[in-house]
């Protein structure tokens, strides 16, 4: 990464772009929805500001339209936009659709209309002549109209993070999903941040117009606050959409591996008529539900060869302090491994494990007696035991 694409700007920029990436499928489904649209506009506009106050894409604006400073009115356009999009937003979330939220809605966005044209007006106003790339603000602070330009920005976003944080600060306890109540902290913390980026801007200005030099609170100390609300702001509205269905998949690659044993075991009882490779292309959900399937349907099959009081003997001679479930999964474990040996050796059938439906328990218990195979010593050992205590009954009849 070269001076010109520094890494401070790109990071923010990435997340943004990420977050719009994600929000672009909910979009087109749900394109009436007036949220997804407001959700979809914030992130564009958040994106827009950090693009053009990229170094590098304020020279190019200049050199480009021939007009000093032309990045000003558009960034700070974008960033008002921002702020009304993201009151107006979470009006939405807070509050049931009625006349006065209607009302307040449009308030909003004509207010912060009126702020974009005056940003427009003071700037053609304003003599600007010498480019400034880093230091705006703090340079043009007493210029007539470019002041007024400059404090129109900062009292926009600055009313903006304070109304914002504080609705979301009242919203919170109300929520009840994790996901959604973690994005609203970042939300939150990305305002937060945008309010010190206020503070640092305003102090800045108002010690030039005193006549001291404060300029590096404008120039250093508040780019990475604003920096750090978009990338919050990013992560905000990527946690509470990637968030669930992350958590999902991890959830299917669990159970997928966990069944491998147990569809290790009983694959060869239904063959599939799928291709290795047709198999890896599918959807993970989908290639865990065959694998469900055809457990099931192997289990169904293994039926006529379970048998019902090895279970209750194998569940009897559990080793002491494994769970219910384990227990349950051990002794599944060892009448399945019995019942396939019966099943490959053409043995007569025995009786079921239940008689209501066959394999029933079993059905119930798969990722158990799955994750029960991954101990073949223990299940051999307890199907002698079986074995053992079976004879010695025979004998003493």
């Amino acid at each position: 990464m070269t001076e010109q694409f520094p890494l401070s700007y790109a990071v923010p920029t990435a997340l943004l772009l990420i977050a719009l990436v994600l929000k672009f499928p909910t979009l087109v489904r749900a394109w009436r929805d007036p949220d997804v649209r407001a959700t979809t506009l914030l992130l564009s506009f958040a994106t827009v500001v950090l693009v053009v106050i990229t170094p590098v894409n304020i020279a190019r604006l200049n050199e480009l339209t021939g007009v000093p400073n032309i990045a000003s009115p558009w960034a700070y356009s974008f960033l008002t936009a921002f702020c009304a999009t993201g009151l107006t937003m979470i009006m939405r979330w807070r509050e049931e659709p009625s006349p006065r939220r209607r009302r307040r809605m449009r308030r909003v966005y004509w207010i912060y209309a009126g702020i974009v044209v005056a940003l427009w007006v003071t700037f053609l106003l304003a003599d600007v002549p010498e480019p400034r790339i880093y230091d705006l603000d703090t340079y043009y602070a007493g210029t007539p109209w470019m002041r007024e330009h400059i404090l129109l920005y900062l009292s926009a976003h600055m009313v903006s993070s304070l109304v914002a944080t504080s609705m979301l600060w009242k919203w919170f306890p109300r929520i009840g999903n994790r996901w959604l109540k973690s994005g609203v902290v970042c939300l939150q913390a990305g305002f937060a941040s945008g309010l010190v980026f206020d503070a640092a801007k305003l102090t800045a200005l108002t010690a030039r117009w005193s006549g001291h030099d404060w300029d590096v609170l404008s120039t250093r100390a508040a780019p990475p606050f604003a920096l750090l609300e978009a990338v919050l702001v990013a992560v905000g509205f990527i946690v509470p959409q990637v968030g669930p269905s992350l958590q999902n998949r991890i959830h299917e690659r669990r159970e997928y591996r966990q069944l491998r044993p147990l569809w290790s075991a009983v694959r060869d009882v239904v063959p599939s008529t799928l291709s290795p490779r047709s198999v890896r292309r599918m959807p993970l959900g989908l290639r865990l539900v065959q694998r469900q399937q055809r457990i099931h349907d192997a289990l169904r099959i293994l039926a006529p060869h379970l048998d019902r009081d090895l279970y209750r003997r194998a569940r009897r001679l559990a080793p002491e302090g494994l769970g219910e479930d384990e227990a349950r999964g051990l002794a599944g474990a060892v009448t399945v491994r019995a019942a396939l040996d019966a099943h490959r050796g053409d043995e007569p059938a025995r009786a079921s494990l239940d008689r209501r439906e066959p394999g029933a328990d079993l059905s119930d218990h798969i990722d158990a007696i799955s994750q029960a195979l991954r101990h073949p010593h223990l299940i051999d050992s307890i199907r002698q035991r079986v074995t053992t205590t079976e004879s010695v009954d025979t004998d003493v009849s």
